[in-house]
């Protein structure tokens, strides 16, 4: 049998038994005494009783094991003429040093923890410090208007916000402060500190008794340790309108997230230590979160955090610089990303002279993969170009080619083959799973695996009638779909256009 043919179905047939032998990638503080609680409510839960430190994991034992100058983090912000690199070394000291800022803010486990910063070093730093700490961090979107951002604050009740004076776009410098500022008089939750991380294109001026200096919080800080967690507790909360329509806070827990993202670093995208991949996405969307941050540092392997535009930065050819200079071997992009790239120069004359020898294979998430985006960039780069399916909810591919596993073919039109760990069925109105190529309404069967989330922030009743009550047994993903006769999921729309358009209809095996 085919190697990902047998790796997905031991992921499916016996999912304790899968999810322990890859636990076995993370350092654990104790081990847990339950791979899987699945009467555990709202929903399931993995390595119930465990307890880590995603940071220990992320930073210090690669440090311990040698590794300490292998480069963890490249920064590239071509506008701001920045080309730098931190060390694994680098990374621990600067990590352990501001988590002790923050402690010394009264930042304990437990606390909340909101980061309001453009792609800098400091926002992979601040999420990295909080964790260290078993602080809960949530991350606005860099620039997010004051309305939303106040929302963030009433929602998630942090103790400290941790804020960029700027961000740095092709045409303009977006100053951060009078955001937050407004942001801080609009919210009800009063938040006792900030510390702002100043940049030269821009210094915010500081409240006297409430906001403090990041470098020199960071300076005058002693390291601290890591904070032992349960592998249950909240790492992070991402906010999001998901499937629901309205912003929701999406937990990620701490154990089953490191297990997911170590493996699946290596499974999905064929990334292993020492390796370069850049996850073209703001931090403040869950690709850039997921995979621009945590998963590469799990691996051991080197991350990009690129502050900038495809175009405009200072023109549609960077990201071939960026690649042939730092050696990445894989990206994972939006289509729109290429798409602007494809628009500004069609005939890619701006990749021509790059070597770009190093790189692998394009990933591609957020949104449907067109086919002439699909060919533009296969031929151009002459690479294999794979479309994903996942969601916020999910923090990681629900279906993908697992190139680290066997490197199939893909399928034009198609986000691919399910993962191991997520079974993807199309249902009728009924519930019962259809024949391959008819379409239905896209869902996985439970229990989900490690990683995806276990609950809704505050709201465990939402996240039961969202996602559970529609298809007992299934996770409901609110998307449109079928499968065909070879296990390859095509994603159509969301699941309320299909059934109000016309119902579920009909798919050759062609389509």
């Amino acid at each position: 049998m085919p190697r990902y043919e047998v790796e997905f179905r031991r992921s499916i047939d016996d999912p304790e038994a899968f999810w322990a032998t890859r636990a076995s990638a993370v350092d654990w503080d104790e081990p847990w005494r339950q791979v899987l609680d699945p009467e555990a409510k709202p929903g399931p839960r993995w390595f119930v009783g465990g307890r880590l430190n995603t940071c220990f994991n992320c930073v210090d034992r690669h440090v311990l094991a040698g590794h300490g100058d292998r480069t963890a983090v490249f920064h590239e912000s071509p506008r701001a003429g920045v080309s730098a690199a931190i060390t694994y070394a680098e990374l621990l000291d600067r990590v352990a040093r501001v988590a002790g800022g923050l402690q010394s803010l009264g930042v304990a486990k437990g606390d909340h923890v909101l980061i309001y910063m453009p792609m800098i070093p400091e926002t992979v730093i601040a999420m990295l410090a909080c964790a260290r700490l078993g602080a809960v961090h949530s991350l606005a979107f860099g620039g997010c208007a004051s309305e939303e951002l106040a929302a963030r604050i009433d929602g998630f009740r942090p103790k400290v916000v941790l804020w960029g004076a700027c961000g740095v776009e092709p045409s303009r410098i977006v100053e951060y402060q009078p955001l937050l500022e407004r942001a801080l008089q609009l919210a009800q939750w009063q938040v006792e500190s900030t510390v702002v991380r100043q940049r030269l294109q821009a210094r915010a001026p500081l409240k006297e008794g409430r906001d403090h200096c990041w470098i020199q919080l960071e300076r005058s800080s002693p390291p601290v340790p890591c904070t032992s967690v349960e592998a249950t507790d909240p790492l992070y909360i991402m906010y999001t309108a998901g499937t629901t329509g309205k912003p929701k806070g999406v937990i990620r827990d701490n154990g089953g997230h490191a297990v997911a993202l170590t493996w699946s670093m290596k499974a999905v995208y064929d990334i292993g230590p020492g390796d370069v991949f850049w996850a073209v996405s703001d931090t403040g969307w869950q690709p850039g979160h997921s995979y621009g941050a945590y998963a590469p540092l799990l691996t051991g392997a080197s991350t990009v955090v690129f502050e900038g535009q495809p175009i405009g930065t200072p023109d549609a050819g960077v990201y071939w610089e960026v690649i042939e200079r730092l050696g990445i071997k894989a990206i994972l992009a939006a289509p729109t990303t290429v798409r602007a790239i494809r628009e500004e120069d069609s005939k890619g004359s701006l990749a021509e002279g790059h070597d770009l020898s190093s790189l692998e294979a394009v990933f591609m998430a957020g949104e449907r993969l067109d086919a002439a985006t699909d060919d533009w960039t296969r031929d151009l780069l002459g690479v294999p170009v794979v479309g994903q399916y996942w969601q916020t909810e999910t923090g990681w591919p629900v279906c993908c080619i697992c190139r680290g596993i066997e490197k199939l073919p893909t399928r034009s039109g198609s986000v691919n083959r399910c993962v191991p760990g997520y079974e993807v069925v199309a249902l009728d109105a009924q519930g019962q799973p259809l024949r391959p190529g008819l379409e239905g309404a896209l869902a996985v069967r439970l229990p989900l695996p490690p990683g995806a989330l276990p609950t809704l922030w505050r709201d465990d009743e939402e996240f039961v009638r969202a996602y559970l009550v529609p298809y007992p047994g299934y996770y409901c993903t609110g998307d449109a779909g079928w499968i065909d006769s070879d296990g390859y999921v095509f994603v159509s729309d969301r699941l309320n256009d299909v059934v109000r358009a016309a119902g579920y209809s009909r798919r050759s095996e062609a389509s």
